[in-house]
């Protein structure tokens, strides 16, 4: 097996996007003109659905946006009364996990709209761009939240113990259950995902919040409240690095993880009766929907429909990936020659792989 380089072109990988015509579900897979007169592309797909089940997970995520709201109101007034910044953060921090189901929950109407006009994918990424927004959200809260939490460090005020850890303890109740409920949804869905790791973060701060409560009532250290607020912080830093990153690579058309596309053109290209793969695209439309899409050239007295079965088997059986578009020409002799450094397309995109 042997691969080659070539420069990039000025499109970025990705941007070879299947041809798509709809259907009930996400739409058959046209093929593209072969260069040699040839009409051999196309891809086709098993009945499935991607990212989550609608309905579903709209009622788990409504039920845990509704319970977070109410103590939203009581978290607020008891933080306020009780001076405490801890329960005051914990409150903004619930703030954004409503903020995150409710987006979650728009952008899981948005995905479920099917495909048309320009929008080829539907509004698919909406979804992703959920995800980003609440990883922002996150990082944002995170400088304000550090940034308040050092102030009562150097200044800190009075803290009413009691009310900070019988607040906390519902908090936790409340937050157990609501992780409990989106847990019950489609977690692989980036969206999802992004509103769970909200709930699970207040969790961890309610957590932090008693023990600062505890500390206080009984040695009365009042910065232990900032301390915790701290921990909080950390923590939505994390999260928030996380989310932002996954997003940013499927919207930047990266492969997805756990797949290395040279790889896979290598595969690929030692698959019976293919001679080379270039313009090899693999990106993610959205959680859990890989796609495809590749030049393949085969042997000049092959059958190039046949080839492309074994292609899309392969691909569905070792990377589950069922969306492709693969456009599969015969070879021209100068192709096949050895040593020979004319390619099959003026300007392939990527690394060029060949048997």
């Amino acid at each position: 097996m042997t691969t080659r380089d070539h420069d990039h072109g000025p499109d970025a990988a990705g941007s070879t996007a299947p041809t798509r015509e709809p259907d009930p579900a996400h739409g058959s897979h046209g093929g593209h003109d072969g260069h040699d007169g040839h009409d051999h592309g196309g891809a086709g797909h098993a009945g499935h659905s991607h990212g989550v089940a609608a309905d579903a997970d709209r009622r788990y995520l409504t039920a845990a946006l509704v319970l977070i709201g109410a103590f939203i109101v009581v978290e607020v007034t008891v933080g306020i009364l009780a001076s405490s910044l801890a329960l005051i953060t914990d409150a903004g921090h619930m703030v954004t996990d409503a903020f995150a189901i409710g987006l979650a929950l728009v952008a899981m109407r948005l995905a479920a709209r099917p495909a048309r006009g320009r929008w080829t994918y539907g509004f698919k990424r909406a979804e992703i761009l959920s995800a980003q927004i609440n990883g922002i959200t996150f990082l944002v809260l995170a400088v304000w939240f550090t940034y308040e939490a050092v102030r009562r460090l150097i200044s800190p005020p009075d803290v009413e113990g009691s009310l900070v850890i019988v607040t906390a303890a519902v908090g936790i109740v409340i937050n157990v259950i609501a992780a409990w409920l989106i847990s019950r949804a489609n977690r692989s869905s980036l969206n999802v995902e992004g509103a769970y790791q909200h709930i699970l973060n207040d969790l961890w701060a309610f957590i932090a919040t008693l023990i600062s409560g505890v500390v206080v009532l009984t040695t009365g250290f009042a910065r232990a409240d900032a301390i915790a607020s701290l921990i909080v912080a950390a923590l939505m830093l994390k999260s928030g690095i996380v989310l932002v990153r996954e997003s940013w690579r499927i919207f930047l058309e990266a492969a997805p993880n756990g797949i290395e596309p040279d790889a896979v053109g290598a595969d690929l290209a030692s698959v019976e009766g293919v001679t080379e793969v270039h313009d090899l695209h693999i990106w993610t439309i959205t959680s859990g929907f890989p796609a495809l899409s590749a030049h393949v050239l085969v042997e000049p007295g092959d059958d190039c429909h046949r080839v492309r079965d074994r292609l899309q088997e392969r691909l569905r059986e070792r990377y589950a990936i069922t969306h492709t578009t693969l456009q599969v020409d015969h070879a021209d002799p100068a192709v096949l020659a050895i040593g020979t450094t004319r390619g099959h397309c003026e300007d392939p995109h990527g690394t060029v792989h060949t048997r």
